[in-house]
Parts: C-alpha cells; structure tokens; sequence
C-alpha cells in the first residue's frame, strides 16, 4: 500500500496499537530490498503513524566516508513494514531513535535528520541531509562515525 505526496493509503495504519500513546510505541525501521526496473533498496523509518520513505539505489553504506542518493518517495502505511512479496524481500528491520534534538518532523522539513538504528543486520547512526527540494526530494544518507 503506498501514498502520493503526504496523504497515506492503506488501511489500519498501527495494528493493534491504536490505543496507546505513540511513545509507547517503538519506533520501527525496515529497509527492503526491491527488485523493480532496477534493484534498490527502500528505507523507511516510523514517524507518527506513518513510514517515511525513500528509496535508495544502492542501499546504506557502513563506510562514514560514502554518501549514498537517497530519494524521497510518498508516505506508506504502518503495515507496509511487514510486506514481502515476490520483488520485495526484507533486508533489515528493527527500531531507531533521532539523534537530532527537537521533532522529527521539523527536522525533516529543515532537511536534516541524523538517527540511530538498533537493526538484525545494521546498528550505528546516519544521518540523512536534503540536497534538492521538489515532487521527489533527493537526500543523501551517510554513516556517522560511532
């Protein structure tokens, strides 16, 4: 289930978490690897009750010293974290936390959002940095040195 601009498709976003209070909750994170046109890899990290997405061509590096693309795609729902299917196959999920002080959102809008991932495969901060505004923002997502 996906999304255009801001507005999420798809239905029961928190799955038996509706109730709680979103600090309650853990944030998630997911990458999954892709097999389009091209192969990538998309990121996605829980904000509020939705993933923010982006889609990045060659995956997150565990070298501080490479940049990766990272490009902005629509919001998914919640339940898109658990999704396999016959192109997609998740690569690593687990929880995360921001790193940058203040909300995620506005660190977001600001184009600036450094984190840390607590994943199966991957552990450690990154930070995402806008380089270009527009219908499909392009980041890059570079390794912090731990």
């Amino acid at each position: 289930t996906g999304a255009t601009g801001n507005r999420v498709t798809g239905v029961n976003l928190v799955r038996g978490f509706e109730s709680l209070p979103l600090r309650c909750v853990a944030r998630r994170f997911v990458i999954q690897q892709h097999a389009a046109r091209t192969l990538h890899f998309d990121f996605r990290l829980q904000v509020g009750r939705v993933l923010k997405s982006w889609a990045v061509p060659k995956g997150l590096s565990t070298d501080p010293s490479v940049k990766r693309l990272a490009v902005q795609v629509g919001d998914h729902a919640l339940s898109h974290a658990d999704y396999e299917g016959p192109r997609v196959i998740i690569w690593d999920r687990g929880t995360w936390r921001a790193l940058t002080k203040g909300s995620v959102n506005r660190a977001l809008d600001e184009g600036h959002l450094s984190f840390w991932l607590e994943g199966e495969k991957l552990r450690g901060g990154w930070t995402l940095q806008r380089t270009s505004a527009g219908a499909k923002p392009q980041w890059l997502i570079i390794k912090r040195r731990d």
